[in-house]
């Protein structure tokens, strides 16, 4: 039996979007949109136009459309299930959803990820209830005194103040410290993407010299294999970790304010 399509159901509620509305846009019968409210998938020309009219990533509500004989797409990995033309461009929608449906791993990489919390203040309450649940949460932020994040000050003409958007960010993340299956550490590396991994979806934000990271694209990747790009990013999130340091508040200066 198909599983309900709550993404859509939400959406369509958020959007103020009724199902007989939807039918009318899509020009089918409302018996018809009910069919994908209770998990149906539709045909590509009405995901298509579904995803347009709510504004939101067509696999985002139909994360894995029915599978079709034939040959893939010439350049299309199997672990590409979308693009956004830039971070900013996210819906909230997916952050929120994707975190919420996490059940085993949660994992951020980010230099200072403040849009992280801005856009949703009880992100730091959702991790500690993820982690009373079972998943692992790991948070790691740029070391604001260390030397990657002044050099990426300086490449995106913003000096000193990548620092203080870090120092900024990391406040929110203070109760999250002494929490069984919680952790936050501060990392000194070349950042070359950031990263949010949610179980097997992972959000990677690939950086353009010189650009903020909400200005650069995003891939939405799924995990189906053991050798393809989710692996490859996963292994560099855990190397970077490995090497990151715990996050001791009490011994570094903070900031009150700050916006990625």
């Amino acid at each position: 039996m198909a599983a309900v399509n709550n993404r859509l159901r939400t959406v369509l509620g958020q959007r103020g979007v009724s199902p007989g509305a939807l039918a009318e846009i899509c020009e089918v019968d409302p018996k018809t949109v009910s069919r994908w409210l209770s998990g149906r998938i539709p045909h590509a020309r009405h995901r298509f136009r579904v995803a347009r009219h709510l504004r939101v990533e067509e696999t985002f509500l139909w994360p894995e459309p029915s599978k079709r004989p034939g040959r893939p797409r010439d350049g299309l990995g199997t672990e590409l299930v979308g693009t956004y033309q830039n971070r900013a461009s996210v819906p909230r929608d997916v952050w929120l959803a994707l975190l919420r449906e996490a059940r085993h791993e949660i994992g951020v990489l980010v230099f200072s990820g403040t849009f992280f919390a801005q856009s949703n203040p009880h992100v730091a309450k959702m991790l500690s209830e993820c982690a009373a649940d079972g998943v692992r949460v790991r948070l790691c932020f740029g070391d604001p005194g260390g030397q990657a994040v002044a050099v990426r000050g300086r490449e995106e003409g913003i000096g000193d103040t990548l620092a203080a958007k870090i120092r900024a960010s990391l406040t929110y993340y203070r109760p999250l410290l002494g929490e069984a299956g919680c952790g936050v550490r501060l990392h000194d590396t070349t950042l070359y993407t950031s990263m949010f991994r949610y179980d097997d979806n992972l959000l990677v934000n690939p950086r353009i010299w010189g650009q903020p990271a909400s200005a650069n694209p995003l891939l939405h990747l799924k995990r189906a294999g053991d050798t393809g790009w989710f692996d490859n990013y996963a292994e560099s999130f855990d190397a970077v970790w490995a090497a990151a340091r715990q996050w001791a508040p009490d011994q570094e200066r903070t900031a009150d304010h700050g916006q990625d």
